[in-house]
């Protein structure tokens, strides 16, 4: 191991990293990385950082009502300090939409910026936490490449999860995920099959609306451990839109001083995404799935 290498130096203290993969765009990886973020900071007693490495497509900040925040030096050149998705700093957010000026630029950049940008995240942002998990672009691109570059010296630490929907086009490209990571040598800890049937939001009892079981037959076929199905679930999606509808409020607030906000909208404001997440169908279902990762990468 290079002991002097910047990003070493930076993730010595950081247990494990996690990266989020998929084979190909709409499976709902970024929904996936966020909600395990989530669950093993709500189920643990882990600090959680979650790196969004997406760089042309962030999604993470919205996920996380995080939209209009933006990161800045530590003290003493400590290096950037993330973005706290929560009250008592459990959860630490990075994100190149944090550098943006705005949440509607392109980003229009060539595999070296790419790779430059990406060891920055590593090496320069304060990331005091026990795991840091990886939300990856999907398919296999300069991102992917750079990662592996970058955090070779610490490949010991690296694992991945493979996220994939029951449909037969998913799970041909999954393939080629699984393919990558064997290829470059990083274990796979598992593979989640998402949108595998409906939450009702009355019931929470889940119906199989498309086809279902295909992720956790391909687990079988390749000898990966399947960590579960995990439903649509419309409550999440209202979650995710309600924190972003009250950030909005509450911003506009803070720029019209004489806007006074509902007693509702005040407690909903004071209750962090991560309390309320607790109250939804899925978070059983990921509880689950991120003790029996985290109790494999510790």
């Amino acid at each position: 191991m290079d002991l002097d290498s910047p990003v070493v130096k930076r993730l010595q203290n950081v247990k494990s990293i996690i990266l989020v993969l998929s084979g190909k765009g709409g499976v709902g990886k970024s929904s996936v990385a966020t909600q395990l973020a989530l669950s093993a900071t709500t189920s643990t007693n882990a600090k959680v950082g979650l790196l969004d490495v997406d760089l042309t497509g962030p999604s993470l900040p919205r996920m996380l009502g995080l939209d209009g925040h933006s990161v800045h030096m530590g003290l003493h050149g400590q290096g950037w300090v993330p973005v706290h998705a929560d009250r008592a700093g459990k959860l630490s957010v990075m994100s190149i939409a944090f550098l943006l000026k705005s949440k509607n630029d392109a980003v229009v950049w060539r595999g070296p910026k790419k790779s430059a940008m990406i060891r920055q995240f590593l090496a320069d942002v304060k990331w005091d936490c026990d795991t840091l998990i990886i939300d990856t672009p999907p398919g296999t691109s300069d991102e992917h490449i750079a990662l592996t570059e970058h955090l070779a010296p610490l490949a010991d630490r690296i694992h991945a999860v493979i996220v994939t929907t029951p449909q037969a086009v998913a799970l041909s490209d999954v393939q080629k995920e699984i393919t990558f990571a064997r290829t470059v040598g990083i274990p796979i800890l598992g593979l989640i099959e998402n949108m595998s049937g409906y939450a009702c939001p009355h019931c929470a009892d889940c119906t199989n609306v498309f086809s279902t079981g295909g992720g956790e037959s391909l687990a079988k076929r390749e000898h990966i451990l399947f960590l579960g199905k995990v439903p649509i679930d419309p409550l999440l999606v209202k979650l995710l839109d309600d924190i972003k509808i009250l950030q909005m409020k509450k911003e506009e607030q803070a720029k019209q001083g004489g806007i006074t906000l509902s007693v509702q909208d005040q407690e909903a404001i004071s209750t962090t995404l991560i309390e309320r997440y607790q109250s939804i169908p899925t978070y059983k279902v990921f509880e689950s799935i991120a003790r029996r990762i985290l109790e494999a990468v510790h």
